[in-house]
């Protein structure tokens, strides 16, 4: 049976001879009363303060749960993003290694098409050069035989000593013209 602070004020006893003070029991009873009401509100207070407390813990906990699966998941995705920023920066390195290779192969063809254009250039301005001395010779050659005023035939053909019949003056300018300006494909 539970006593409850009114119960120990209701609470009579039989009287009898020479027995206890009968205010002094009341008063006994009415402080007893009070202490343990005052019990009684300290210990509801202290269920409802572990009641809080019981359902703070278990919110913490469902927190900390949740904490630590975002946790888990950040890792996860930081782990998953590393990796594909990895394969990327591969793939990256790849295409453009392969792109330096492509456009030095490129260069290098290039390269060799100029040089050999060049060389035909050279070997053209060359052979040009070689046909130019020869026919400037012939004309200084005849030149000289006119100023020396040895065979009268020679002055009237000027053209005599190259072996033409006409001095084609005109062609051999336009072609070192062509060789001057002219530019690789």
């Amino acid at each position: 049976m539970k006593l409850t602070p009114l119960d120990i004020r209701k609470q009579e006893f039989k009287k009898v001879m020479r027995g206890f003070d009968p205010i002094e029991v009341e008063t006994f009873m009415e402080m007893m009363a009070n202490e343990f009401e005052n019990l009684l509100k300290e210990q509801g207070e202290l269920r409802t303060k572990i009641t809080e407390t019981e359902t703070q813990l278990k919110d913490y906990k469902q927190i900390e749960r949740t904490l630590q699966q975002t946790l888990m998941q950040a890792q996860e995705a930081t782990g998953k993003t590393y990796e594909a920023a990895r394969r990327d920066a591969e793939s990256i390195i790849k295409d453009a290694e392969m792109r330096a290779s492509q456009l030095l192969s490129s260069a290098n063809s290039e390269i060799a098409r100029l040089n050999n254009e060049i060389a035909q250039l050279r070997s053209r301005k060359d052979s040009l050069i070689g046909r130019l001395r020869v026919l400037l010779s012939s004309e200084l050659d005849l030149i000289k035989a006119l100023e020396l005023g040895s065979d009268p035939i020679l002055a009237d053909n000027a053209s005599h000593g190259t072996g033409k019949n006409e001095l084609e003056l005109d062609t051999i300018l336009k072609a070192i013209e062509d060789v001057g300006t002219a530019q690789p494909h």
